[in-house]
């Protein structure tokens, strides 16, 4: 199929050689001779691209333009005039004109502008669909009524510049929100820059944050760039704020009001225009009367809270999510995709999930690998999710077959830090503590065992 071309011009001379030309070349070509004709053919055919002339009775080419980009901003235009000047070319680009040709025209300058054009357009489509699929990827899964007004709350201020603090319990999808709010925003196309405020000593915190200049940290003496010039002009997310240290604190509301900050060991002022998205598990409101958190920092994140709600509260969601977990790890295992019975999934229903989404997610990672049936029942499912099993559990059954010493050994220990886990509600820096471990060394084994936090 060619692409189609909207040459509007009120010099029939222009539109006869013009069309004449495009045809040669493989092109569909409409023609308009004024603003209004044009704009009632795009709306009734749709054109891939409009060759626009500036200086034309009635509506002119300016007025013409910002009616096209309001109802069809994905239509590629091309202003051609005999008048053109810098302050004309710079009004229409601003308006979304492609660019902009002077009369009288090259043939092979207007073919050379319709191809980029075109190609332009392709990418824009290609970037709208993989934005598409991030959204998609990152979207928070659901229809309960809980997900669904959550979900209303974060179309509504996306699309603002306000800040906005999520609150949840670990594990509820905290950050899947924020993603979501970014990827619905104006500053989609900018990055996000994420960082767990709880996972960081105070110093290495700052110097993530902020940066460093060379020779300024003993980690890593070269000079660094920290998560806020890297979220310039993006968004930057602050994953558990209410465990920074009273000092970091203070030093994030001074850059909150300056929108300016310098690295560490440096002296150079660096500007930065950031959205801040940021989460906790914590009350900060109980923080703050304990004397752990700043008033003034609470007040300058909050400008619009949002809560995600934890999996109790929305049940019915938990056998669409089980399924969606089911087949996503199975695809990544290399496995025939695994199904539940309704019975499985009622016994899922009825437990608590302290771990919430997080929780359900690995629980059914470890089905899936564990589980050599296609079909996963209730006597699958072990303690604590299925109150009939006891202390039984059906892994440490497959746990003996093993005959390698070290692939036992191995999961033993992501069994049983998956269990410390559950003890201690996904918290990890009092599931390091009770295991021995620094709560860097807990998230690496987590990681390399696939248990996702």
């Amino acid at each position: 199929m060619f692409p189609t071309i909207m040459i509007i011009d009120d010099e029939p001379s222009i539109l006869k050689s013009l069309s004449g030309l495009l045809t040669d070349e493989g092109f569909e070509v409409i023609t308009a001779t004024n603003g209004y004709e044009g704009l009632k053919r795009i709306e009734k055919e749709s054109p891939d691209l409009v060759l626009l002339d500036i200086w034309m009775p009635g509506i002119d080419g300016i007025e013409t333009l910002k009616e096209i980009k309001k109802s069809n901003p994905s239509i590629q235009v091309i202003i051609i005039t005999g008048h053109g000047n810098i302050e004309t070319a710079v009004r229409a680009t601003k308006l979304g004109a492609f660019d902009l040709i002077e009369k009288p025209l090259s043939i092979d300058k207007v073919i050379v502008d319709i191809n980029n054009a075109l190609n332009f357009r392709r990418l824009e489509e290609e970037n709208r669909y993989l934005r598409k699929k991030t959204v998609e990827k990152h979207s928070l899964n659901g229809s309960s009524r809980a997900v669904n007004e959550l979900k209303k709350q974060i179309a509504v201020v996306a699309p603002t510049r306000s800040w906005v603090l999520i609150t949840g319990e670990n594990g509820v999808g905290k950050e899947l929100a924020a993603r979501s709010i970014h990827q619905l925003s104006d500053r989609a196309e900018q990055p996000l820059i994420d960082i767990n405020c709880a996972a960081l000593s105070e110093d290495r915190l700052e110097s993530e944050l902020f940066g460093h200049e060379k020779g300024a940290s003993t980690e890593d003496p070269a000079r660094k760039r920290g998560r806020f010039e890297m979220a310039n002009e993006g968004t930057l997310f602050l994953d558990e704020i209410g465990d920074m240290s009273m000092k970091t604190q203070a030093k994030l509301l001074r850059v909150f009001q300056e929108q300016k900050f310098q690295r560490v060991g440096g002296g150079r002022d660096i500007n930065v225009d950031v959205r801040v998205i940021a989460a906790t598990n914590k009350d900060l409101e109980a923080e703050i009367q304990r004397g752990a958190f700043r008033e003034e920092l609470y007040y300058r994140i909050n400008e619009i809270p949002i809560s995600v709600p934890p999996l109790r509260e929305r049940v019915e969601d938990i056998p669409a999510l089980a399924q969606i977990f089911l087949e996503k790890r199975s695809k990544e295992n290399g496995l025939k995709p695994k199904r539940m019975t309704p019975e499985a999934l009622e016994v899922l229903c009825g437990y608590s999930w302290p771990g919430n989404v997080r929780e359900l997610k690995n629980l059914i990672g470890r089905l899936v690998i564990m589980l050599d049936t296609d079909v996963v029942d209730v006597s699958d499912i072990p303690a604590p999710y299925n109150p009939d099993q006891g202390g039984g559990y059906r892994t440490e059954d497959a746990l003996y077959e093993l005959n390698d010493l070290e692939a036992a050994k191995e999961r033993f220990e992501a069994e049983f830090l998956h269990r410390k886990l559950l003890q201690y509600a996904y918290d990890i820096e009092r599931t390091a503590k009770a295991v021995g471990m620094t709560p860097k060394t807990l998230q690496e084994r987590l990681n390399g065992f696939g248990i996702t936090l």
